[in-house]
């Protein structure tokens, strides 16, 4: 029984950093492909986000829960995502407009 527990408790974290690490990586492959393209920032937002949407949805709705379940409300779990994908979003920006 406590076993259980214990694997229903580490599940949220598990998924959080399954999908967190899948995002990212679709993120960084948009981002590699789009380095040295003649691209404006705004459509190179556009794609990346485009391109990553399904993987930033499964990204967004496990860390809302794991958040939930570590006793945040709605909106500060909501709060805490748009902030995550925001800081992933900025980096790939970054990286687009420096090349590196």
């Amino acid at each position: 029984m406590v076993l259980i527990a214990l694997i229903l408790a580490a599940a949220p974290a598990d998924a959080v950093a399954d999908n967190r690490r899948a995002y990212a990586a679709c993120l960084d492959s948009y981002t590699s492909g789009a380095i040295g393209k003649s691209m404006a920032k705004d459509a190179f937002i556009v794609g990346l986000k485009a391109k990553c949407a399904d993987k930033e949805a499964s990204f967004r709705q496990a860390l809302t829960a794991a958040d939930k379940a570590d006793g945040m409300s709605e909106a500060e779990a909501k709060e805490d995502a748009d902030d995550q994908v925001g800081g992933y979003v900025d980096q790939m920006v970054e990286k687009f407009q420096t090349g590196e």
